[in-house]
């Protein structure tokens, strides 16, 4: 079940890429960073964890310029 929450993670993270409007691009990128920060630390791979935090930081630092 948890792999299956990690491929899905996968998925949402190219779907962020087909995104042609660039705050809809960071918003479903967000929510795949989520996803991997919550995979993750589910299987005590603090990296995945760390780096996904990163990027979702960054995505949120991004949409708070747009907005």
């Amino acid at each position: 079940m948890i792999e299956i929450f990690g491929y899905l993670a996968s998925l949402v993270t190219v779907a962020s890429f087909l995104m042609k409007d660039v705050k809809k691009l960071r918003l479903i990128n967000l929510t795949a960073c989520i996803m991997f920060i919550i995979y993750g630390v589910l299987i005590s791979s603090y990296p995945i964890a760390a780096v996904n935090l990163i990027v979702a930081l960054i995505n949120i630092a991004y949409l708070y310029k747009i907005k």
